[in-house]
């Protein structure tokens, strides 16, 4: 399972960017996606994660401003972050959790996808 991410870069405070991350391989199902960031400095936090029925978790942080969602036909889950501030810098990283294998039907966890960057300059 590979997971490949995109839509980050530079944006002024304010902005908005929207980050896609699609999973790739022998999969039949994938049971939840999340978004993960990390800052210079800090640690790797949970910014928000979906499940395949598209029950949903925030970040403190990130409510009423980053809405999580999935398209579960596509493997892919997005993240649009509207109101971006300078502390919302960081490489984003998405997960995939509970990928049942469409041969084996077996469960894999904890796939990382290859961080993309997000900078907002104040």
């Amino acid at each position: 399972v590979q997971l490949q991410a995109s839509g980050g870069g530079l944006v002024q405070d304010g902005g908005s960017l929207r980050l896609s991350c699609t999973a790739s391989g022998r999969i039949f199902s994938i049971y939840s996606m999340a978004w993960y960031r990390q800052a210079p400095g800090k640690q790797r936090e949970l910014v928000a994660s979906i499940t395949k029925g598209g029950s949903t978790t925030y970040q403190n942080s990130a409510i009423g401003r980053f809405t999580i969602s999935r398209d579960n036909a596509k493997n892919t889950v997005y993240l649009q972050m509207n109101s971006l501030k300078p502390e919302d810098t960081a490489v984003y990283y998405c997960n995939a959790g509970g990928v049942r294998d469409i041969d084996t039907s077996l469960y894999g966890y904890d796939y990382w996808g290859q961080g993309t960057l997000v900078t907002v300059s104040s």
